[in-house]
């Protein structure tokens, strides 16, 4: 059996939640990334977003410095960063204390972003937005590197240094030729939004044509976006399925163009549909063991709070992945169906 990797994913849309609940979200959150390392998940990730009516976070910094603080080991990635959104010396200052403050285990896939909404929001040009990116960045990881920026000839302290040397790990994200060469220019990794080969390997070439020596891609991996575990499936569609097809619509809402700027995307328009295209899957312990042992599932990302999905069906998935599937798996077990059928 393929060891698959097990992630879990907070983003906090939820349509129409009021303040309390937004707020016992955050605190369900809190209490899921913890039993997400004590039952040995591989990674947690963070997302941002701007002005979006149904909350999505727009601060993954603060939110990963709180899993931090009730973690001890586990990775936490934040994917993606809008960098224009930023200072670029209070974003490197911020980045230092986590990393402190984390030991290390705060990861980051900088981007430039793909909504003119957000850019308007804090007033940032949206025409010049991959040289803005590109020279933020930098400046970002001088600061990270050497303590020292160089703002119109004015030389200034950025402290405390981060732990992670020269800074914390990080890939630059995007889905364009720019996109990875410009993941190569700035010396990052490189995370493709899209399962574009060529991608790849431009990035690759662009960094051996620059003297350097090519960093991480991470490919977004094959099969769902979003993995639910439950122990009866079409009982979870008939009474949940509305949350993620609003997740869905939300990105949908975002991708006017039809073009999918994200592997997170699926056109559907009712939860018949989303169910068929696969995008989302909810599936029973037996069944996620099996697609992994099938090696369908390369990477199992669990997203429990999906668009404020109520709290016992997220944790009813949390505790099957925890005590059913990631033991299975780790152990190389065969589902009870096919032990029972064997005996």
């Amino acid at each position: 059996m393929t060891r698959p990797l097990f992630a879990t994913r907070f983003d906090f849309r939820a349509p129409g939640a009021a303040p309390r609940e937004r707020q016992a979200m955050f605190t369900r959150a809190l209490d899921m990334v913890e039993y997400a390392e004590s039952t040995g998940h591989d990674a947690v990730m963070l997302s941002e977003h701007h002005g979006s009516e149904d909350g999505y976070l727009p601060s993954p910094l603060p939110v990963a410095a709180a899993f931090a603080a009730r973690t001890h080991t586990i990775p936490i990635t934040v994917s993606a960063l809008i960098v224009n959104l930023y200072d670029p010396v209070r974003l490197a200052e911020d980045i230092a204390v986590v990393d402190l403050l984390s030991g290390g285990r705060v990861s980051y896939v900088f981007a430039l972003g793909y909504r003119p909404e957000e850019y308007a929001l804090y007033r940032r040009p949206w025409t010049s937005r991959g040289q803005d990116t590109e020279a933020a960045l930098e400046l970002v990881l001088e600061a990270l590197r050497t303590q020292r920026v160089d703002r119109a000839g004015r030389v200034g302290a950025v402290t405390p240094a981060p732990l992670s040397r020269p800074h914390p790990f990080a890939y630059y994200g995007g889905g364009t030729p720019t996109a990875a060469r410009r993941a190569a220019r700035l010396g990052l990794n490189f995370q493709p939004q899209i399962a574009d080969e060529s991608l790849r390997d431009l990035y690759r070439a662009e960094c051996e044509r620059l003297g350097r020596r090519p960093g991480h891609v991470m490919m977004p991996p094959p099969g769902p976006a979003t993995v639910f575990c439950a122990a009866d499936p079409d009982e979870f569609w008939a009474r949940y399925g509305h949350h993620l097809l609003a997740d869905a619509r939300g990105y949908a809402a975002w991708h006017q163009s039809g073009t999918a700027l994200s592997h997170v995307f699926d056109r559907s328009t009712t939860t018949e549909e989303l169910r068929a295209v696969g995008t989302y899957l909810v599936d029973t312990p037996d069944g996620l063991i099996r697609r992994c042992g099938e090696g369908a599932l390369p990477v199992i990302t669990a997203h429990p709070l999906c668009a404020g999905m109520p709290e016992e069906p997220s944790w009813e998935s949390m505790r099957l992945l925890g005590e059913k599937v990631v033991p299975a798996v780790r152990e190389n077990r065969k589902p009870i169906a096919e032990n029972r059928s064997a005996g």
